[in-house]
């Protein structure tokens, strides 16, 4: 790390400061530059020594200087700002715990699930998702019934990206028993457990609810797996039933078909590629 790395990051105006930044994020993202990444070391080290700003520009490209950051190189100062509410950055230092696969950071995490800042409440979901620690589900569980969507939209990807018995059962659980009108977010989330759950799915697209063959129907397109076709094509020939919200199963089983199709070639063309 040089001095005018870090003088870089501490003088000028606001504007020259973050253009600064953006530079050395893509030093260390492009070549791992370890000037670079020692200056943005020193920014989450001594966070409180730089403006807002900056840390939050940098927390947002995490990822860019993770990989080159020794375990645990940052957590006492990622945890720090976890807890500061003074300098106000929770959500961003959430990136970073999560970038930086900070697992002591799980507590604090969870406490910040009824943060009163919506982003604070977004960016811990997708940090307990993303560092996958199973004892979290009851708290992403019980947010499956928030009255906000996207609350529980991402509670369900964190769910599916934890993965294991228990996430599955708080998603099925949804799936069976509906407090919502529309659920794609649970039939998103059970794709993701294919292929264990998709006889569950198959069965459900026999259901007498037509609400629960819609929704089984949109999950099972986007498993991407091939054996689920015979049941999406038989739903789209020959169901006519309606949903609460006026959704044709016919036409969940066409879409999820073409999903299902989607998928399959996205896989086809990442295995045909070279290296």
């Amino acid at each position: 790390m040089t001095n005018t790395d870090l003088d870089g990051l501490r003088l000028g105006d606001l504007d020259t400061r973050e253009a600064h930044l953006y530079r050395l994020l893509d030093r260390a993202h492009d070549f791992g530059d370890p000037a670079a990444i020692a200056a943005l070391h020193a920014l989450v080290r001594d966070y409180p020594d730089y403006h807002r700003s900056l840390y939050t520009r940098a927390m947002n490209q995490a990822d860019a200087f993770a990989a080159h950051t020794p375990p645990g190189a940052l957590r006492e100062p990622l945890l720090a700002a976890l807890a500061d509410t003074r300098y106000n950055c929770q959500a961003w230092a959430a990136m970073g715990c999560a970038a930086m696969d900070v697992r002591e950071a799980v507590p604090k995490l969870v406490s910040l699930l009824d943060h009163p800042q919506w982003m604070v409440v977004d960016e811990a979901v997708k940090a307990l998702g993303r560092l996958g620690d199973a004892s979290v589900v009851p708290a992403l569980r019980s947010l499956l019934a928030d009255d906000v969507d996207w609350v529980r939209l991402r509670a369900a990807e964190a769910l599916a990206s934890i993965g294991g018995p228990e996430a599955l059962d708080a998603l099925w659980h949804e799936f069976e028993h509906r407090r919502f009108a529309r659920i794609g977010h649970i039939a998103s989330g059970l794709a993701m457990f294919a292929p264990e759950v998709i006889p569950r799915l198959v069965a459900a697209a026999a259901d007498p609810d037509p609400n629960r063959r819609y929704w089984a129907a949109v999950a099972l397109g986007s498993t991407g797996d091939e054996q689920v076709a015979p049941t999406l094509e038989r739903l789209q020939a020959e169901d006519r039933g309606v949903t609460v919200f006026d959704g044709e199963v016919r036409v969940a089983a066409k879409k999820a078909l073409r999903t299902l199709r989607r998928i399959q070639a996205a896989i086809a063309a990442r295995e045909q590629r070279p290296g």
